[in-house]
């Protein structure tokens, strides 16, 4: 079975390893064939390529829709 992540723009997301900060806690900043994600502790940004943010992405934690 495969299991489809859901994260939108603006979502806080958790990924599988935490910042060398010691956040823990993604906000999705840009959506598209990349994806743009910034440390919620120390306010980095970095750009993954899709496949590879839901590869390392473990689950959504808020999503910005509530």
């Amino acid at each position: 079975m495969n299991q489809t992540k859901e994260f939108d723009l603006h979502d806080i997301v958790e990924m599988k390893k935490a910042h060398p900060c010691g956040e823990n806690r993604w906000k999705i900043i840009r959506l598209g064939a990349d994806i743009r994600i910034k440390c919620m502790g120390c306010e980095h940004s970095v750009l993954l390529p899709r496949r590879e943010f839901t590869r390392k992405m473990k689950k959504t934690l808020i999503k910005a829709s509530e």
